[in-house]
């Protein structure tokens, strides 16, 4: 026997016992938690009629919601089976009314996915993860009957025991039932792998989306692409004005001024120190201007502190009594970082410039691969995502990363933006 043939059975024999064992663990843990995730969604759906259910059923799909996602990430990392997942962006828990949120997740196809599969998981699925561990676990019960365990089978049992389709009734017969199980073992050692996939197979013929939801999330990704796209261009528009009409203005001038230092200098000494000083505050304000433009594309105290000291050195400079909360663990991606720091400044000059605001408060927290920012003023409210708006291109801004806005401001006020964006930490 070669080496190549040694490893390669050695290779396939511990994947049989790995299959079994995280089969079983799965088995264990997946069939209550069906049972759970589904018995809490028909009792919260039931209750919709009387009020009860608009409270809780955002909360238990939302569950639901991570009861399959965590079967994605299994599936993918123990059986290489992807199963795509096309939820729609939900409003923030916070800010939309409980009926909003509730009809917002019953409105989604992918919720009704996860509420179909539950009931195939707790039995089909419940079966075929537990199928390896069976085929490992089985031809051990052959072998330990054939050691003698037969004894205390028959006795149990009347005088015989059914090993499969083999009747055990004495040492002849229990030897049998340990050639059947080694029979079993070889299956197992060929097809426990296999039949362990068997069971992501089915979780993906049932979760993934359908054609329709798939091409509905290609359309939004290009919409948000295409926003990206004009908010780039755009972008590079207002640099090049900015430099043309700003600091490019002031250095020409200023090139200008030094011209005719040059010819003043030994004719009208007191004319040529007037236009150096000029010169030189010209050259301060240019400095200055590009200072502020370069301020703009991507500050500095962003790239080197990162979000959490960003936003509180926008709250330093704002003329209101500011509360700033941060709780980031590491930092974030940088292009999502500079999209949420671009959209906490745009939210928070509405709030002075436009709410009349005296306070304001800032909470940013990630939790569950999810950064979750709220800035919340005391302004007189009323402020909407309209089509121009700065609010409107905040949504812009956070739908290139596949972000939410989500805004809550009665007249009077107080005005409450929370803004999601799906992300990881480093």
């Amino acid at each position: 026997m070669t080496n190549d043939t040694k490893d390669s059975r050695s290779s396939r024999a511990r994947g049989m016992g790995v299959a079994a064992l995280r089969g079983l663990g799965l088995a264990l843990v997946s069939l209550p938690g069906a049972v759970l995730c589904f018995v809490l969604s028909l009792v919260s759906l039931a209750l919709i009629p009387i009020g009860v259910g608009l409270v809780t059923t955002p909360w238990v799909l939302t569950g639901v919601r991570a009861f399959a996602d965590w079967r994605r990430v299994l599936a993918a990392e123990w059986g290489g089976v992807r199963i795509p997942s096309a939820y729609r962006p939900l409003p923030s828990p916070w800010v939309a009314n409980p009926w909003t949120r509730t009809f917002w997740m019953l409105r989604d196809p992918a919720t009704w996915r996860d509420l179909r599969w539950l009931p195939v998981d707790m039995t089909a699925g419940f079966l075929t993860a537990l199928l390896p561990a069976v085929l490992l676990l089985y031809p051990l019960e052959g072998f330990a009957i054939a050691a003698g365990l037969w004894r205390v089978f028959t006795d149990a049992g009347g005088g015989t025991y059914w090993y499969g389709f083999v009747p055990v009734t004495g040492q002849m017969s229990a030897l049998g039932a340990a050639a059947l199980g080694a029979v079993l073992l070889v299956v197992a050692h060929r097809y426990a792998v296999s039949a362990f996939q068997l069971h992501f197979r089915l979780t993906r013929a049932v979760l993934t989306p359908s054609q329709a939801e798939l091409a509905e999330r290609v359309r939004v990704l290009t919409e948000t692409r295409r926003d990206a796209v004009d908010t780039s261009a755009a972008e590079l528009r207002r640099i090049e004005r900015d430099l043309h009409d700003g600091a490019q203005a002031r250095l020409v001038a200023m090139g200008m001024d030094l011209g005719t230092i040059e010819m003043l200098v030994e004719k009208d000494p007191e004319q040529a120190k007037k236009l150096l000083a000029h010169a030189r505050k010209s050259s301060a304000d240019a400095l200055a201007e590009l200072r502020d433009l370069v301020r703009g594309i991507h500050p500095p105290v962003l790239a080197e502190r990162g979000l959490g000291d960003a936003v509180r050195a926008l709250a330093l400079r704002l003329p209101v009594a500011t509360e700033v909360n941060v709780e980031l663990p590491g930092r974030v991606e940088a292009p999502v970082e500079s999209a949420a720091y671009f959209a906490v400044s745009e939210v928070l000059t509405n709030a002075v410039k436009h709410a009349g605001a005296d306070r304001v408060w800032i909470d940013l927290h990630h939790t569950n691969e999810m950064l979750r920012i709220t800035v919340t003023d005391n302004g007189k409210g009323g402020a909407a995502v309209e089509a121009g708006s700065g609010l409107a291109g905040v949504e812009r801004r956070l739908g290139t990363f596949d972000g939410v806005l989500a805004v809550s401001s009665p007249a009077g006020g107080p005005t409450m933006v929370t803004m999601e964006i799906p992300c990881a930490l480093s």
